[in-house]
C-alpha cells in the first residue's frame, strides 16, 4: 500500500465513523424532541450537522488525493431513549473519535501526508468539544436529576402554550 492509499483509507475510515455519528445523533434528536427535552435534542441536532461537515471536508480530501468515497456505515444505530444512556454513548463515541484522530494524524505524518494530519487535528479538537458539551450535560443531569429534563419539557409547554417556537 502506498503512502496516498494509506492515508485515503484512513480518512475513508473516518468517513464511516462520522455517518453513523451522524445517524447516532439525528435518532436522539428525534426521540429528545419527541420527550419535549428541547435543549439536549438541539444539541443532538447541531452536532449532526457538524458531523456531516466532517464527512464533507474527509471526502473533499479523499477526492483530492485521487480515492473513492467510501459511504457505507459499518455499525448500527442504538435504540436508546433514556437521556442520560444517550449522553454515555455520546461521550464514549467523541472518546473514541478523539482516540482514533490523534492516531490516524500520527500515521498520516509517518506516510508524509501533513495535509491529511492537519485535518485529523483540526477533527480531534472538534470532537474534543463535542465530548466537553455532552459531559457538561451528563453533569447537569448528575447535579439537578431528572428535574433537568423535566425542565426542559415544562419550558417546550410554555412556548407552546403562548404560540411560540421552541428554542433550537
Amino acid at each position: 500500500m502506498n503512502k496516498r492509499e494509506k492515508s485515503i483509507e484512513l480518512l475513508n475510515r473516518a468517513v464511516n465513523d462520522e455517518l453513523l455519528a451522524v445517524h447516532q445523533y439525528m435518532y436522539f434528536h428525534f426521540v429528545c424532541d419527541d420527550l419535549g427535552y428541547d435543549l439536549l435534542s438541539g444539541l443532538f441536532r447541531r452536532t449532526a450537522i457538524q458531523e456531516m461537515m466532517h464527512v464533507e471536508q474527509l471526502s473533499e480530501r479523499i477526492l483530492f488525493l485521487k480515492g473513492e468515497v467510501e459511504m457505507q456505515v459499518a455499525g448500527e444505530v442504538k435504540k436508546i431513549h433514556d437521556a442520560r444512556e444517550m449522553l454515555e454513548l455520546a461521550v464514549k463515541m467523541e472518546i473514541q473519535s478523539v482516540d482514533d484522530y490523534n492516531k490516524w494524524a500520527n500515521e498520516c505524518a509517518a506516510a508524509s501526508d501533513s495535509v491529511s494530519k492537519k485535518l485529523f487535528e483540526a477533527l480531534t479538537a472538534e470532537e474534543e468539544v463535542h465530548q466537553d458539551q455532552f459531559d457538561t450535560e451528563m453533569e447537569n443531569l448528575q447535579k439537578f436529576g431528572d428535574h433537568y429534563l423535566a425542565l426542559q419539557s415544562v419550558e417546550r409547554s410554555k412556548s407552546v402554550a403562548i404560540g411560540t417556537p421552541a428554542a433550537e
